[in-house]
């Protein structure tokens, strides 16, 4: 995301000294705040040392994670004593100074492994050519790669009439939280256009496994990879928020179109509305019923606590046990409906149950979405809100220090890296900018995360383009159990013919420890790079790894304000958490929010371009964030009105237009930073 789309742009020693609040970071809950103080009419000034949005929520292209990568590996704190004189010299009597970290130290055991051949690059080029050379499926072949363009992309969200050959892919992406009713229509026109040629199908599938690095670095700007790996609950606090506040027309979404779960080493989908238990396979008639009673009465278990009082202090796996169901259904709902572990109170997996259960149908078959281009895009649609009322942004541009009154004991002001001054009554900053000398309580708890890019689905189905959540019970009793998100190139976050799969749990180790043999049991993991499985074994059968990116990451979402050694105006926020939803980071922002300004609305919907009375002569014209915006369906399940798209896609990891770049959006140009 750039700032061309703002006309004002100040150089970064001219910036205003005096803000209302001043926000460091620009994570998800750093994001929301920014976007609901400027809202309400607050002059928000918002700083991130990075030259990219969201922080530890980032997306990247391929090339831009490996550069995020280097730049980890070679950080370190510098101690400028130039920069010290600087803001010592703006210290006043009466005043004492507050330091802050310059170094990124959420992150840690960093390790990547690439087992992609490293054939030269032409070399797959001729034999993918000599698959194209197929009479009929060459076309098909051309229009996967072709239609995930950013060119071709924008004009299908412009133009729903599109010719058919971008079809099969690209109509879907169109999704705009409503239901997603086109996938099983786009997968049987999909099936009959590759019936006549049947036979020859299996010849491109198989050289899709033929990906080397080589392509995935000229490909690299058509993954967006994210550092956090989340999902929306249709019925979420997000959700809620996005619609509320009008944000959700800055992004587009798409269904996750099945729930998998990984058993006794085999690989199923999991039945999980009602549809799906009476249509599936796995289950036999009694086991249908049985689970259907069940879920039925999770929906409205407060109105029978008869049911579940004598196990209110036992937990939840005892509880299914007692209710004798079969162990396939107590493994669906434990391990993938509810998604608890072992210690969870009946009460609690009850709760989780119904959630789940009340999220069904409201835009799909399953109770999740996920953004296109990656979770990175929704702080930056928070980032945009903020920026049209408002709101200054600046890229690599930090705060070295707070001023801090010593008779109040409050931060009255901010010295930047620039040596500015600058006053302010509230200052809201990133855990990962707190040195560990102002905490009061250390931090012990880590998100064990991997990448892993792939050849093919871990569960293949007629459809090549399903976004799968797939559960993994723990492998052994000491060990995690790892949740993995499965994208398809539909969800525009990958190149076709390869799957990005984030995996996640919380740690017991390094990453590689915990998750490593997750991965080894799921995929094929080479010994050298470009090394092909052995016909006949087994594991010619799984998807093979051709990337693999292990990292931990600081879990400070047990941390409140008591852990701080900090002013009582400045107002911590703690990192993402190690759950699948956003409900924490949303509570936390809201709750930072009403304690700045505790008689104000959070977030309250923002107006309508259209609806906008401008003052002065003349006609105002839009800016470019909403000229080219499309209204989506009415979502009459909240009484929401059209919610507004923007369809310009994004690219992963753009650097800001200069270092120390500032701009301002103003409620009268309704303009947005939007990315090049």
């Amino acid at each position: 995301m750039s700032h061309d789309g703002c006309r004002f742009k100040m150089a970064a020693d001219n910036l205003p000294s005096e803000f209302d609040v001043v926000i460091l970071g620009t994570g998800l809950t750093e994001s929301v705040i920014a976007a609901a103080c400027s809202r309400v009419g607050q002059r928000v000034l918002h700083l991130d040392r990075r030259n990219y949005y969201a922080g530890n929520w980032a997306s990247f292209t391929f090339n831009g994670l490996l550069s995020w990568i280097d730049e980890y590996k070679t950080q370190q704190e510098v101690l400028n004593p130039e920069l010290e004189q600087g803001w010592r010299d703006k210290i006043e009597e009466g005043e004492d100074v507050l330091c802050l970290s310059s170094v990124e130290s959420s992150i840690s055991n960093l390790e990547v492994f690439s087992y992609a051949s490293e054939e030269p690059e032409e070399e797959e080029v001729v034999k993918v050519a000599a698959v194209n050379s197929l009479p009929k499926d060459s076309d098909a072949q051309a229009k996967e790669p072709r239609g995930s363009t950013t060119e071709d992309q924008d004009t299908v969200c412009r133009d729903d009439s599109t010719p058919g050959d971008d079809e099969p892919q690209h109509q879907e992406p169109e999704y705009k939280l409503t239901s997603d009713t086109q996938e099983p229509h786009q997968s049987e026109e999909y099936e009959k256009e590759q019936e006549p040629i049947s036979n020859q199908v299996e010849s491109p599938i198989e050289m899709k496994r033929k990906i080397t690095y080589a392509k995935l670095v000229k490909e690299g700007r058509r993954f967006n990879i994210d550092l956090v790996s989340k999902l929306l609950y249709s019925r979420g606090l997000l959700v809620d928020l996005l619609i509320k506040s009008n944000v959700s027309r800055y992004a587009e979404f798409k269904n996750v179109s099945r729930i998998v779960t990984c058993r006794t080493s085999k690989v199923e989908q999991v039945p999980c509305s009602r549809a799906d238990v009476f249509g599936s396979k796995q289950l036999t008639m009694v086991e249908k019923r049985m689970l259907m009673k069940f879920l039925t009465f999770c929906l409205d278990f407060e109105q029978h606590p008869e049911e579940f009082q004598e196990f209110s202090e036992k937990s939840f796996w005892e509880y299914l046990r007692s209710k004798n169901l079969t162990e396939n259904l107590q493994h669906f709902v434990f391990h993938s409906i509810a998604m608890v572990n072992q210690e969870t109170l009946t009460e609690e997996g009850l709760k989780a149950t119904q959630h789940f259960l009340q999220c069904l149908g409201r835009y799909g078959n399953t109770p999740f979405l996920f953004p296109l281009y990656g979770l990175g895009e929704i702080p930056q649609c928070f980032c945009r809100m903020c920026a049209v009322f408002g709101g200054i942004y600046c890229l690599r541009h930090s705060v070295q220090c707070l001023v801090v009154d010593k008779e109040s004991g409050k931060c009255k002001a901010v010295i930047d890296t620039h040596g500015q001054r600058i006053s302010c009554s509230h200052f809201v900053v990133e855990d990962g900018y707190i040195r560990e000398e102002q905490r009061t309580r250390a931090v012990n708890r880590h998100i064990s995360r991997a990448v892993v890019i792939t050849d093919r689905s871990v569960l293949p189905s007629e459809s090549d383009q399903q976004i799968s959540l797939v559960t993994v019970p723990p492998l052994e009793p000491s060990s995690p159990a790892v949740r993995m998100v499965e994208l398809s190139s539909s969800s525009m976050t990958c190149m076709p013919g390869t799957y990005l799969v984030h995996l996640t749990c919380s740690s017991s180790g390094s990453a590689r420890e915990d998750l490593a043999p997750v991965i080894s049991r799921l995929f094929h993991v080479p010994s050298c790079p470009g090394e092909e499985p052995a016909q006949g074994s087994e594991e010619i059968e799984k998807p093979t790894a051709l990337w693999v990116m292990y990292f931990n990451m600081r879990d400070t979402s047990s941390l409140d304000s008591s852990c701080y050694s900090l002013p009582s105006n400045v107002h911590v926020c703690t990192g993402p958490d190690a759950s699948l939803g956003h409900d924490y980071s949303i509570k936390l922002a809201e709750s930072v929010f009403h304690q700045l300004l505790p008689d104000e609305e959070f977030c309250p919907p923002a107006p309508n371009p259209e609806d906008i009375i401008y003052d002065g002569n003349g006609a105002q014209v839009e800016g470019p964030g909403f000229d080219e915006a499309g209204l989506a369906e009415g979502v009459g399940t909240e009484g929401n009105s059209g919610l507004q798209q923007n369809n310009q896609p994004a690219e992963g990891m753009e650097p800001a237009e200069s270092s120390g770049s500032v701009a301002q959006g103003t409620t009268s140009e309704l303009e947005v930073p939007t990315k090049e």
